[in-house]
């Protein structure tokens, strides 16, 4: 039987073979499998060498100083940090936010938890496209505004915002940008300096490495305090404790490493695959396009459609791998909130699916994907007209 085509990349990316190789060569005893915090043998220090090369190779990816780079569990806990630990720790020069409806659970729910420590957190509403404007990060900037945090790009639609305009705003009112770019990595240019970031939230599994690592990019400025959420230890300069994982950094390093070497190749590929899908989906009717292509990541494509219901449309894929959403959300019979966000009608953001791919995704999975689609519409649609 064969498998089904996966266009789930945005939800998690296949680790790559290049990547699985070289975490092998770190979890047993011919390998390096020390604490790279025992520094008082041979083993420990080639163990904490590698640490410090996926450093490297992760710093070099965004443009920053690998001393900027803080090891986390994954983006989830990056957020946590960013968001809670610098709101924490500047308690006593404002306690007020800005976020936007329409990002990652991670930052909306410690948003939310921020709110129930006293921090007051304005809600910014996207543009049709999904974008948050300059013009509207102003007009909810305070005096006491210390911390915005708005994503790079949309999980669910693959919008993309424009930081460099954004963090603008944010400096001009005395505030820091937080940025997760989960999705953004490999994806478009990341340059931290030239985008005036001040903290960054990274992923592991969504650029070709393990689950379970992630990282925070820390600006290096004196005034740029951390609380830590994870105490026992100190490491990680005392944002972040906790034995380090070997072999999931070195994984998340190589990822990284080869998406700054190939990340051009991919998004040609990529970029293929999508028209390629379009282009065959393009006669049929009752078809709307939630995602806004001339404003976004070619790997993310987010399309409604008229007549069907979503769930209904999903069981009919069986042979493909699609969600109806964000992976965070696909347990909820509600529509995204995303779309509903974006003041997509309920009927048919139920009727939604999001289709990403990826390195390994061919043209092959793209044809039947486009045929499988193609036949469940016909057939759901004759069947209730019936």
């Amino acid at each position: 039987m064969k498998a089904p085509a996966y266009l789930d990349y945005a939800a998690t990316t296949p680790v790559d073979p290049r990547v699985a190789e070289v975490m092998s060569r770190h979890l047993t005893m011919d390998g390096i499998f020390a604490n790279p915090a025992s520094r008082s043998h041979m083993p420990g220090w080639t163990a904490e060498q590698a640490v410090e090369n996926a450093r490297r190779q992760v710093a070099d990816l965004i443009q920053a100083d690998p001393r900027e780079i803080v090891w986390t569990s994954g983006a989830t806990e990056s957020d946590n940090l960013a968001i809670l630990g610098y709101l924490r720790a500047n308690r006593e020069r404002g306690r007020h936010m800005v976020t936007s409806l329409i990002e990652h659970k991670a930052v909306i729910d410690s948003a939310k938890a921020a709110e129930k420590e006293g921090f007051d957190v304005t809600w910014l509403t996207p543009q049709q496209d999904g974008r948050i404007t300059p013009e509207q990060l102003a007009s909810a900037m305070r005096p006491d505004t210390v911390l915005v945090s708005l994503m790079a790009v949309n999980n669910e639609l693959g919008t993309i915002n424009d930081i460099a305009a954004l963090a603008k705003v944010a400096h001009e009112h005395g505030a820091v940008l937080h940025v997760d770019a989960a999705q953004a990595s490999g994806r478009i240019a990341l340059n931290v300096r030239e985008l005036g970031i001040d903290l960054m939230s990274l992923s592991g599994h969504k650029l070709y490495g393990p689950k379970g690592i992630g990282a925070l990019f820390v600006k290096r400025d004196p005034d740029m305090r951390i609380e830590a959420l994870i105490h026992g230890g100190g490491h990680e300069r005392g944002m972040r404790s906790g034995t380090l994982a070997t072999h999931q950094i070195v994984g998340m390093g190589e990822a990284f490493a080869i998406a700054s070497r190939e990340g051009p190749t991919d998004q040609a590929h990529i970029t293929a695959l999508r028209d390629r899908l379009l282009d065959a989906l393009a006669g049929l009717d009752g078809i709307h396009h939630n995602t806004d292509i001339q404003t976004s990541v070619p790997n993310i494509i987010n399309l409604g459609f008229d007549g069907v219901d979503g769930e209904s449309l999903l069981m009919a894929l069986r042979d493909i791998a699609i969600s109806t959403g964000s992976a965070c959300n696909s347990a909820s019979v509600e529509p995204s909130y995303v779309l509903r966000g974006i003041g997509v009608p309920r009927r048919l953001a139920l009727s939604s699916l999001r289709l990403s791919f990826g390195r390994f995704t061919t043209e092959d999975d793209i044809d039947r994907a486009a045929q499988a689609l193609r036949q469940a519409l016909i057939g759901l649609r004759e069947r209730a007209t019936q």
